[in-house]
């Protein structure tokens, strides 16, 4: 296209904040969890108990959003194609808004059948509650534990630390239900606990459904600011303007940025888009830029 003025364009890319390697922490968590659904749910029928069936319906939901995760994490590695040119780091992101929906329809099958037995409480058996949940305690503490430390940096494997810590509190709560079964004899209990870890899960989703959701439309990642990022271009030498600033996520660590920078005095050299790719690395969290140097500002508007 021709605008009359010049373009110089500078491909800088400093380092990424790739995703650690927990396929070990998914595989140990998908045993676990998956062994413990099968007991909850035999337990919850047995006894009688739809707290132990809930958790156990939101285990399972959690058995598959870490199969999800993991699947991404590794689909996330996978080399650029001709036709991925990203490669297929956006899949983490996919993940993230898969897991938010499986919660969603676990919250309604769960609030259905909580619904329908509040109408007749049945008879539960408040021993098994305690021992099948104290269990579930212990399972869903540990696997927690094995994301903590990447919690902060990836969306996905947030997502699996707050299940799990989640999972660990609803198991507490049903001990608890558990207890004052023995206690009381009442059969509400239950299903108040029920109710309870109902408006648990829904709690932990909303977060992770937002956070998806405004990934998946390439809104700023969280912890990023715009404002800051486009006073930090403006404020070096030789810039006059900045237009046209994008910042979006290719996958739930990694960020990309592209902007234009209008120079008059023309391009300052390959060592200050350097320098620019390392300060916005290191100080934005943004990992990959594109920086589009112009001697000045055309009239083709946005688009450009």
């Amino acid at each position: 296209m021709g605008h009359g003025h010049s373009h110089d364009h500078g491909h800088s890319h400093g380092h990424s904040h790739a995703p650690a390697d927990f396929g070990r922490a998914f595989l140990i968590g998908v045993i676990l969890n998956s062994a413990f659904v099968v007991v909850e749910a035999a337990y919850g029928w047995i006894s009688g108990s739809m707290a132990l069936i809930a958790d156990a319906g939101h285990n399972l939901s959690d058995v598959l959003s870490l199969l999800f995760a993991w699947g991404a994490s590794i689909a996330a590695k996978r080399p650029p194609s001709d036709r991925f040119t990203y490669g297929y780091k956006s899949s983490t992101i996919l993940a993230a808004l898969a897991n938010a929906g499986l919660l969603l329809v676990a919250i309604g099958a769960i609030l259905f059948e909580t619904l329908h037995r509040m109408a007749e409480p049945p008879a539960v058996q408040g021993e098994t509650m305690v021992i099948v949940a104290g269990i579930g305690i212990v399972i869903n503490t540990a696997t927690a534990l094995l994301f903590l430390r990447g919690r902060h940096d990836d969306i996905n494997i947030r997502g699996a630390f707050l299940h799990m810590a989640a999972d660990a509190l609803v198991s507490l709560g049903v001990v608890v239900a558990g207890i004052a079964i023995i206690a009381t004899g009442s059969r509400w209990i239950d299903p108040l606990v029920s109710l309870a870890i109902v408006a648990v899960i829904a709690w932990g989703t909303w977060g992770l459904l937002k956070d998806s959701v405004a990934m998946s439309l390439l809104g700023v990642p969280r912890g990023i600011c715009e404002r800051s990022v486009r006073a930090y271009l403006s404020s070096l030498p030789g810039v006059n303007a900045v237009h046209d600033l994008h910042i979006w996520p290719m996958s739930t660590t990694e960020t990309a940025l592209t902007a234009h920078l209008v120079m008059p005095a023309g391009h300052p050299g390959d060592d200050f888009l350097r320098e620019v790719a390392h300060e916005l690395a290191d100080h934005h969290r943004i990992g990959h830029a594109t920086i589009q140097v112009e001697l000045q500002r055309g009239e083709c508007g946005a688009g450009c």
